[in-house]
């Protein structure tokens, strides 16, 4: 059994979003049903839209920042009740029976993780799965995510992907407090990132092309900036880092930034999934350094992000919009014309 619900999608890479229905299944005895009240928009969901990772199947609709309202449980569900705040973010389900999954790293699901939009969804024959730009979602009680009663639910959203995005290489690699740690990209993930570092008790530098955006770095938790074009600067910095977040979308000069790292130190990609300007060996090779990269993060990692989050009051800086407005926020999100994440409020579709 499904019930249509209504939603906002494309039909091929050159279609502009519009209104569309979409079937969503019955609640099973394992699943939550919440009503969306804000989806976050991710340039994840850009690309899919647009196809320009490859592999999209249509229709597709985007979104993987979910914030809403559980209106309905199964029999099985314990954790959570109708009228609590939840989230769903980039995976709505995994094997969770294989070695990564028992660890609690669900993305690297080795028989793929089952994420929120895109792929094959296993509840409906030959369907695929639709996001959170629509008014209602059902999702597996392993993948819905508390949300502390503190924050703000819009700017709650983009903690489910962006949030989670720079979380997650932070905590991996046990950024601490006194650490000298660099934010390359004052961005959506840039400035989660200057957050999450801050409060971690960090000295955070940020990293950017861009004088103008020195104070709004210094608004958002950065004790200091450096302009990555001005060579004088960059010398002053050479070999001091020891963690540097690389949130940059795009293939780039590395060679710059390796020289910034400690030895030993590590240099966490999160935002360039697509080819690197090739650099230098020898820049890692004096002085045992790491060039790695991070995904978003299991279930159990991005609850810890959120409670995080909660105790320090931390949320994404947004821009509120009406679903009608999509299409445009697409076009500002690719001119990096937002600060620093737009919210899409789902009332505005029903």
């Amino acid at each position: 059994m499904a019930t249509s619900t209504k939603a906002y999608g494309v039909q091929n890479e050159k279609d502009n979003l519009k209104p569309m229905d979409i079937k969503r299944r019955e609640v099973g005895d394992d699943d939550v049903k919440l009503d969306i009240t804000y989806c976050g928009v991710c340039h994840s969901d850009i690309h899919t839209a647009r196809n320009e990772w490859g592999g999209s199947k249509y229709p597709v609709v985007p979104g993987h920042e979910i914030i809403g309202h559980v209106t309905a449980v199964g029999k099985n569900v314990k954790n959570f009740k109708e009228g609590d705040v939840v989230g769903v973010g980039c995976m709505v389900d995994s094997c969770q029976e294989c070695a990564q999954c028992k660890n609690d790293l669900e993305q690297f699901c080795e028989k793929g993780a089952t994420f929120t939009y895109n792929s094959e969804d296993k509840h409906l024959k030959g369907q695929q799965t639709f996001g959170g730009y629509s008014t209602s979602v059902v999702v597996d009680k392993e993948f819905v995510l508390n949300i502390p009663k503190n924050l703000d639910e819009a700017g709650a959203a983009p903690l489910l992907c962006a949030g989670i995005t720079t979380w997650s290489p932070l905590s991996h690699w046990k950024v601490k407090k006194g650490d000298k740690v660099g934010v390359i990209g004052l961005g959506g993930l840039g400035h989660m990132g200057v957050k999450f570092a801050h409060a971690l008790g960090a000295n955070v530098v940020m990293i950017t092309t861009s004088p103008s955006k020195a104070e709004d770095a210094k608004k958002l938790g950065a004790h200091e900036v450096l302009i990555s074009k001005n060579e004088e600067e960059v010398a002053k910095h050479q070999g001091t880092f020891d963690f540097i977040l690389n949130t940059i979308p795009v293939g780039h000069k590395m060679d710059p930034y390796i020289g910034l790292l400690k030895v030993d130190a590590t240099m966490v990609l999160v935002g360039a999934v697509e080819p690197l300007e090739p650099f230098h060996g020898g820049g890692i090779i004096m002085g045992r350094k790491r060039i790695a990269g991070s995904l978003i993060g299991g279930i159990k990692e991005t609850q810890e992000m959120l409670d995080f989050c909660g105790k320090h009051n931390i949320v994404s800086d947004i821009e509120l919009i009406d679903i009608k407005d999509i299409n445009t926020a697409y076009d500002r999100v690719v001119k990096a014309d937002v600060k620093y994440r737009f919210v899409i409020d789902m009332a505005s579709l029903k």
